[in-house]
């Protein structure tokens, strides 16, 4: 009743396939954008810019790239933090050796080098699935923490391991202030999701999900297995790549191999499962969700230790951060696998209905 649907006619196939058929979520959907980009900065400090609002836009890129791979192809992936490196230091490097490369050029051909390395990696889906896959990717991983650490010319030969990007711009106008480096991120993160939902509802999307769902009947209909596993390795390692670029170049400035560790890996596969597997907005509920849970414990179970007459450690936050986030995952598995994007949907559609039961 929220949505009042009655009198929304569908005249074209064009009004009946659009992204949001009614009008009620294009127009919220356009605001949350308009507010994003206009009212954000203007309501936030910046403090919230670069301990939230920054990780969290990055890492929804991220998590997209993981859920196109894991919730719609249906290949486990735990090689993400890998991909991230790749896109980091492939930017960083045509960024310092090619004379007048732009920062987001820069940016966008880290993402195809993580591409072209994420199907090389994703060849073994063409033989293996499962864990047995799991473990292919996690070769990566540990391949990328290694060359990265031991080969110095990814560093430009730097003594300590450290690359640092001194400034990012964009067409003339230079990224320095934690609001121009969200706007950034942003606006990045718009027109990749806006692609992405394109991308899972034409006719690549669909045969990622039918791969998904079963392969086998899948071969039966015509659609090839390796091209649709590999086209998703591709773009999945893509979106990493991009996100792994701009977390070393806008979040970071300066980074070394440890910080795409396999621990990014895990917390990107956390997001995908937490906030809904083979759902765009769930990259999103994910992200969100492993950016703020962190920081709601570091405040909130001190305070509760406090009442109880408890001293609660740094040491002991972050247990209990990993005690939590394991439960959830488990929970989430077993009550609801598709994560906060479904109860996000039933929520929607009672709204839809309210006050009829039915």
């Amino acid at each position: 009743m929220f949505y009042r649907e009655n009198g929304q006619f569908k005249t074209s196939y064009q009004s009946d396939q659009r992204v949001f058929a009614i009008p009620q979520d294009r127009w919220a959907i356009i605001a949350i954008i308009a507010f994003a980009f206009i009212g954000v900065p203007l309501l936030v400090d910046e403090y919230m810019f670069r301990a939230i609002l920054i990780p969290f836009v990055i890492l929804s890129l991220a998590a997209l790239g993981v859920n196109i791979l894991v919730g719609y192809c249906g290949q486990i992936t735990l090689g993400a933090g890998a991909f991230m490196a790749v896109g980091a230091y492939a930017a960083y490097n045509f960024l310092i050796r090619f004379s007048g490369m732009p920062t987001l050029g820069a940016i966008l051909l880290g993402g195809l080098t993580a591409a072209v390395v994420g199907i090389v990696f994703g060849v073994p889906s063409l033989r293996v699935r499962g864990l047995y896959l799991a473990v292919a990717t996690l070769a990566a991983q540990f391949f990328w923490d290694w060359a990265f650490l031991r080969v110095s010319w990814f560093t430009n030969n730097s003594p300590s391991g450290t690359v640092f990007v001194s400034n990012v711009s964009l067409l003339g106008w230079t990224v320095n202030t934690a609001a121009e480096k969200y706007i950034f991120c942003l606006g990045i993160l718009v027109v990749f999701s806006v692609l992405a939902k394109n991308l899972v509802r034409g006719n690549m999307g669909r045969q990622w999900m039918a791969i998904r769902d079963m392969d086998v009947a899948a071969t039966v209909i015509g659609i090839r297995p390796m091209y649709a596993k590999l086209s998703a390795f591709a773009v999945s390692s893509f979106y990493v790549g991009v996100a792994g670029a701009l977390w070393g170049f806008v979040h970071l400035g300066s980074w070394e191999p440890a910080a795409f560790s396999i621990d990014r890996s895990f917390q990107l596969l956390f997001m995908v499962i937490i906030g809904g597997m083979g759902s765009i907005v769930g990259s999103f509920f994910g992200a969100a969700f492993i950016v703020i849970l962190p920081l709601f414990l570091n405040q909130m179970l001190p305070v509760v230790g406090h009442l109880f007459g408890l001293d609660v450690s740094i040491a002991l936050v972050s247990h209990v951060e990993i005690m939590i986030f394991g439960a959830l995952i488990i929970f989430f598995l077993i009550v609801e696998p598709h994560g906060i994007a479904r109860l996000w949907a039933t929520g929607r559609e009672k709204l839809r209905l309210w006050p009829f039961p039915h």
